[in-house]
């Protein structure tokens, strides 16, 4: 399986033609699945999902001109027989994992059995993640919350680490998890971005030192291509590589 690890979507030319690479044809010719399930602890997730499905959200993915599209949520898959799900994920050329809280994402995708399912799939099958689909592809990660989540399965681990936040805004506290371990490395999304000032680039050095691996921030223009175990990074923006 081949990935390609946004922060924001395909936002520019440089992410869509390493996507339309990885496919190995255009998007016109590829079938996707999108998967919603990480936006949906966020208040409004459901509409959030409803924005990202049919394309009204400003990181482009479901909207890209796919030859079909279908929907793979993850939390009913435990209460269906795997012969309805498994085989559209073996054969779909892409899997496209939405945003939100990597943490209820990585869990569902333990749950759902698809973190089982996907070293088994095709060589030429692309993971594209946004945000949380992004941060959830790796073996360890951290997020920020405001109180230490509740109710998800796996590793958790969490720290008095008080992140520096807008005046009046409140304090979050670092959470360690656990990811589908598809890569090697993990990855700060929204780098800099002054929507997302927990990823300020003070904040991001002491997340990744909290990780024992390779640690890729990227903001909303950049993405981190991997193919067979090399790394690459494309960008028209901001990216910086912190070294475990």
């Amino acid at each position: 399986m081949k990935l390609l690890l946004t922060s924001g979507g395909v936002r520019n030319a440089s992410v869509q033609d390493a996507l339309v690479e990885l496919l190995g044809k255009p998007i016109e010719e590829s079938s996707a699945l999108f998967v919603p399930t990480a936006i949906y602890p966020f208040p409004g997730g459901s509409i959030g999902a409803w924005r990202a499905v049919t394309g009204n959200n400003p990181s482009r993915l479901a909207n890209l001109g796919w030859k079909s599209m279908g929907i793979l949520e993850l939390s009913v898959l435990p209460s269906i027989e795997e012969e309805a799900w498994v085989p559209f994920v073996q054969e779909a050329d892409a899997l496209l994992f939405w945003g939100g809280d990597p943490l209820f994402l990585a869990n569902w995708m333990r749950r759902s059995g698809l973190t089982a399912l996907l070293p088994s799939l095709r060589s030429e099958a692309v993971y594209v993640g946004v945000s949380a689909g992004s941060i959830a592809a790796s073996s360890t990660f951290v997020e920020t919350y405001t109180e230490p989540p509740r109710g998800v399965d796996g590793p958790l681990k969490t720290e008095d680490v008080v992140f520096s936040t807008p005046e009046g805004d409140v304090d979050r506290i670092l959470v360690t998890g656990q990811g589908a371990g598809l890569v090697d490395f993990a990855v700060i999304p929204h780098f800099e971005n002054p929507d997302h000032p927990d990823a300020s680039l003070a904040n991001a050095e002491q997340w990744a030192a909290r990780i024992p691996a390779a640690t890729y921030a990227i903001d909303d223009q950049s993405a981190v291509k991997v193919v067979d175990g090399t790394v690459e990074v494309v960008s028209e923006g901001h990216w910086k590589l912190f070294s475990p």
